[in-house]
Order: C-alpha cells, then sequence, then structure tokens
C-alpha cells in the first residue's frame, strides 16, 4: 500500500507492506537510523518518535497508521546547523552514557516543554518514566531538561561544533 506522512518537514510517500512498523519504516524505508529499536515490547520506550506533536513509541504502530500525520524524528530536532535546546541540554549536562535511549529521551523531553515550558522535577520524572535508561540512573536526563527549560531560545552549538 502506498502511504504518505510528513516526516521532520518533508512530505514522504512510500511503498509499505500494510504491517510494518513505523520503526522500521523511519529506519529501512527513509534511512533515519536515530529512531532506535529495543525490546519489541513496547517497554523500553528508545524507539519514541513525535507523532503530530505526542510521543508514540514507534514499534506499537503502523506505519500506515501514520499516514496523513506528522512525525518528528531526533534527525529533526535541530533547526538547521543548530541544536534544539533540549540537545543542547544533554551535551552541556552528560544526559547521555552509552546514547541507545537519548533520541526517545530527547523526544519525549521535547513534548514535554512544548505543554509545559517550566516542568518541575516531577513533572520531568513524570514524562520520561515510560522509557528505560540502563546507564544513567535518570539525575543528568532530568537536569538536562531543566537546562533546556531554562534555555528555551538558547543559542544553540551548531551541529559542527559537537564533540565527535
Amino acid at each position: 500500500m502506498q502511504v504518505t506522512m510528513t516526516v521532520n518537514g518533508t512530505e514522504v510517500t512510500r511503498d509499505v507492506e500494510p504491517r510494518i512498523l513505523l520503526v522500521h519504516y523511519l529506519r529501512e524505508s527513509l534511512g533515519l537510523t536515530g529512531t532506535h529499536w529495543g525490546c519489541d515490547t513496547s517497554n523500553c520506550g528508545t524507539c519514541v518518535v513525535l507523532v503530530d506533536g505526542e510521543p508514540v513509541k514507534s514499534c506499537t504502530q503502523l506505519a500506515a497508521m501514520t499516514a496523513g500525520h506528522e512525525v518528528t524524528t531526533v534527525e529533526g530536532m535541530a533547526d538547521g546547523a543548530t541544536l534544539d535546546p533540549v540537545q543542547q541540554g544533554f551535551m552541556e549536562e552528560h544526559g547521555l552514557q552509552c546514547g541507545f535511549c537519548t533520541p526517545g529521551m530527547m523526544l519525549t523531553a521535547r513534548a514535554l516543554l512544548d505543554r509545559n515550558p517550566d516542568p518541575a522535577e516531577d513533572e520531568i520524572r513524570e514524562a520520561i518514566s515510560g522509557q528505560i535508561c540502563r546507564c544513567t540512573g535518570y539525575a543528568t536526563i532530568v537536569r538536562s531538561v531543566q537546562w533546556a527549560a531554562a534555555h528555551p531560545a538558547a543559542e544553540g552549538t551548531t551541529a559542527s561544533e559537537v564533540p565527535a
């Protein structure tokens, strides 16, 4: 079947099998490998993307169900070469270790900050509670989101300035 959706601001149309999951569509059909695929059970949250601005576990949604909707992946967070404040916050506050959960955490944080630009720590923890980080203990992730909330229009670091 043919599916058309907007991904990171660009309308895309592809022929897909009706049973293909959104995570596989993004990774395999569109080459957007920032969306990670972790547990196969929707428990880990590494596959979170935004669909119409809301966090969705892309391993539980068919690509066909997303037809006509707006999808944002971690690749679409930056504004050109300027990082989103959430991405910058993760860099400033060391919000990642292995990085596997990071794209889903950042997108969930972006959705939270879009709804509530000044969340309390417990609100941040609740927002990310559907995602598992096996490395950080969440403290640095929470600080990263707090940094982004405090710097909503931060002079972002350009992607070329990010340390490798």
